[in-house]
């Protein structure tokens, strides 16, 4: 990816899915928590997915939710 260097890793990206009580997020929750705009989390989010570290279903006209796979859990620590 060209561009400025992310000032947000992959990791604290899903560092909000592990420290969640929720079992899945909306972009804006994950948006909110790392205080980022919804387009550039929204792009994370599907390159994380893209890459299989989160899982994401479109649910209703436009949303989306995203979580962190089960296989990945145990494998971070």
């Amino acid at each position: 990816m060209a561009g400025r260097e992310p000032t947000i890793t992959d990791d604290d990206v899903l560092d909000v899915f592990r420290g969640a009580t929720d079992p899945f997020l909306t972009t804006k929750e994950v948006s909110d928590e790392l205080d980022l705009g919804r387009r550039g989390t929204y792009d994370r989010l599907t390159d994380l997915a893209d890459e299989g570290k989160l899982e994401r279903k479109k649910v209703g006209e436009s949303a989306i939710i995203w979580w962190y796979p089960k296989a990945l859990e145990n494998n971070h620590t």
